[in-house]
């Protein structure tokens, strides 16, 4: 009864705050990333001139474009190569199957990616509106637990 996911024993789960400072880490990361292909996008250079246009939907569409694919490549992509994105391998977790400990799959990572955006979109402004003390729960059958050195 005490393992009943079948959950191998060995692998720790992170503490709340290192899953949230990983996920912080990657949020800035693909916001910057988004940001500075926007800023690039909106310079406009005439006669000596550097002028910046924020106000042009092609920055903002930009911006969106590459902060959405730099996450995607960093929360499935990298995760699909290294078992971790850049935020967790700062804050030493990784991403593994839930149900044996082995390597997530292309289709489960794009899945947790998605269920990522739910659960930024519904639950972290109920979370902040209530002040509750949920935690960010595992999707399609992933988990996240804390990296282990080996010798």
């Amino acid at each position: 009864m005490v393992n009943q996911q079948r959950i191998p024993t060995r692998h720790v789960s992170p503490a709340p705050a290192r899953k949230a400072t990983a996920a912080v880490v990657d949020a800035l990361v693909a916001l910057a990333c988004g940001l500075a292909a926007g800023a690039v996008a909106g310079v406009k250079v005439s006669d000596g001139v550097v002028e910046l246009r924020p106000q042009s939907p092609a920055v903002w569409g930009l911006a969106l474009g590459v902060a959405v694919g730099v996450s995607f490549a960093n929360h499935v992509l990298l995760t699909l190569a290294a078992r971790a994105s850049l935020g967790k391998v700062i804050t030493g977790v990784r991403v593994i199957r839930a149900c044996d400990g082995r390597r997530p799959g292309l289709f489960r990572l794009i899945g947790r990616w998605l269920f990522g955006f739910y659960w930024m979109v519904l639950f972290v402004p109920l979370h902040l509106a209530t002040d509750s003390d949920v935690e960010q729960q595992d999707a399609v059958g992933l988990r996240m637990v804390r990296r282990t050195i080996r010798s």
